[in-house]
């Protein structure tokens, strides 16, 4: 506890304090001038004089009897309760706030040692502010560390959130909260970095921690992972993504189709013949209405000569493949981009010789509607 007490008393704000002391020490000059000038005391009588009025003790044995003198004990007399006050107070508040911010601490650490299963999270900015949204909405608990309190402040914490406001390079906490409780740590200062430092901070003491970074810049990808990250995520390139999306949004194409996986090499070839390229594919499990997709981008002949020429030479995928289209029924959407609306009325008057086309541009609530009757029917 001395320990303790002492620590706080060191780190007081000393601006404060230091300014009372020069103003005690000043009125202590005036009270011994004073003294010597207006009350005719010697230099020892002076400083006993100024020090028993300050503190408003008061022996009596020096008397003042005219009225400067008078004058003069009453200024020393308000100005030593004043200041001293003053002093007083400051060092008493200061001390109790530093008590309430230690007491708040060991609060966090507390709930922190009773916490399971959380996630970390460095930086709220604007990046971190959108995946605590992510995290909260999961009801995940998550530790935030931000230094900056300003950010935090409109955050509530509860049993899920806990905020630390201080850089997570500072000290070794991070390392020591990183642990096996902590499901992940997700780095998203704007920084790179400083996000490299945490990253190398906590890889350094919890090699099995899974930790995710922010890349601000393409050329630190490579630099995060040497560190030791997991998973590097650019919003520069998901940003690039998102923009190429929503400016093709106008010359996407979802259609809905049915056909078995003996016809997937003839239906790309008619969707390469128009120029148009296959972004993803969704299979329709019936009564479920979202999706399991995958990923395709390509409308390259060879791509699809390739996946064929795979699926006759590996059994295993094949009966994969088939296994999948059966579950389905054979429903699928395909995403796919072209030139023009023009180009998407022949692709699909081509298509329609080739398979049974269910619907275009149809919602995954359509679908899940339609799926449920094929099931029912077959």
């Amino acid at each position: 506890m001395r320990k303790t007490v002492f620590k706080i008393l060191t780190r007081l704000p000393t601006k404060y304090i230091t300014s009372g002391i020069l103003l005690v020490i000043l009125l202590f000059a005036y009270g011994i001038i004073g003294s010597h000038f207006i009350m005719g005391l010697n230099l020892v009588d002076s400083i006993y004089y100024s020090v028993v009025t300050m503190a408003t003790v008061g022996y009596g044995d020096y008397i003042p009897t005219t009225g400067i003198q008078k004058i003069f004990a009453t200024t020393l007399a308000l100005g030593g309760v004043g200041l001293l006050a003053y002093v007083f107070n400051v060092i008493l508040t200061n001390f109790q706030e530093r008590m309430s911010k230690f007491s708040k601490g060991a609060r966090k650490m507390n709930r922190i040692k009773h916490m399971d299963n959380y996630y970390i999270l460095c930086g709220y900015g604007r990046v971190g502010k959108v995946a605590f949204q992510e995290l909260n909405h999961r009801k995940q608990n998550v530790i935030i560390f931000e230094k900056d309190e300003k950010q935090t402040e409109d955050l509530a914490e509860d049993e899920t959130v806990v905020i630390i406001n201080k850089d997570a390079t500072e000290d070794n906490l991070i390392s020591q909260i990183a642990n096996e409780k902590c499901r992940s740590v997700i780095i998203s200062t704007g920084s790179d970095v400083t996000n490299l430092f945490i990253v190398l901070t906590i890889r350094e003491t919890n090699p099995e921690a899974w930790i995710v970074s922010r890349a601000s810049k393409l050329e630190n990808i490579s630099r995060l992972r040497k560190a030791g990250a997991d998973k590097i995520v650019s919003p520069e390139i998901i940003g690039g993504k998102d923009l190429y999306m929503e400016s093709a949004r106008p010359h996407l194409l979802r259609l809905t189709v049915q056909h078995t996986s003996d016809e997937i090499f003839e239906e790309f070839k008619i969707i390469s013949k128009h120029d148009c390229t296959l972004e993803n594919i969704d299979y329709h499990i019936p009564g479920i209405e979202t999706p399991l997709s995958r990923e395709i981008k390509t409308m390259n002949m060879e791509d699809g000569k390739k996946f064929q020429e795979y699926l006759s030479e590996n059994k295993d995928a094949k009966s994969a493949i088939d296994n999948l289209y059966n579950n389905v029924n054979n429903v699928h959407s395909h995403l796919i981009s072209g030139p023009d609306r023009q180009t998407f009325e022949k692709l699909i008057k081509d298509l329609e010789k080739q398979e049974k086309i269910i619907g275009k541009n149809l919602t995954n609530k359509e679908i899940m509607e339609i799926t449920k009757k094929i099931n029912e029917e077959s």
